[in-house]
């Protein structure tokens, strides 16, 4: 029944880091159909963010994504928002052999596949749990939610992403 699909649903996330990855350990689903089904949303709701797209693009360096989402999930995302052409790799859940974030695992084989040097980079993240990894491998870590965590390796918050980022652009 759809209540204890969702208290399935809570356990797995907060377990394993994502509902997948609890799928995965508890039932040996294989991830590909559910990640598509999962993924078969309208963008309908998503629109162009100018300001946002300008921000991101005055950032030095490369910009990668990351997400415990797919890869052409996150591209999708990216073209509705109107930030396409901004991010330099887009890595997704099947970079990283399907274990998500926060595992340390996962963050080193995207990691390396990118080349990317931690003591260099920010992570800029909507899940607090998911920058502690970051955060203990040298990189700057930015909280994008509403509302604050006080957890030690949250560098900075804000609930305004364009906001913070010209004030480190300007």
């Amino acid at each position: 029944d759809a209540a204890e699909a969702d208290r399935l649903r809570k356990v797995y996330w907060r377990d394993y880091g994502t509902t997948l990855a609890g799928l995965m350990a508890e039932h040996k689903i294989n991830p590909d159909p559910f990640l598509e089904d999962v993924h078969d949303i309208s963008m309908h709701a998503l629109t162009p963010d100018p300001s946002l797209a300008a921000r991101i693009d005055a950032l030095p360096g490369r910009k990668i994504i990351y997400t415990n989402g797919t890869a052409p999930y996150a591209r999708r995302v990216i073209a509705a928002r109107g930030l396409s052409g901004l991010f330099d790799a887009v890595y997704g859940v099947e970079h990283a052999a399907y274990q998500p974030k926060p595992a340390q695992a996962a963050f080193d084989k995207v990691f390396a596949q990118d080349g990317l040097t931690p003591t260099e980079a920010a992570m800029f993240e909507d899940e607090p749990r998911n920058l502690a990894v970051p955060h203990a491998l040298g990189m700057r870590t930015v909280h994008v939610a509403e509302t604050a965590d006080p957890a030690p390796h949250v560098q900075h918050h804000t609930d305004d992403l364009t906001g913070f980022l010209a004030q480190i652009t300007v």
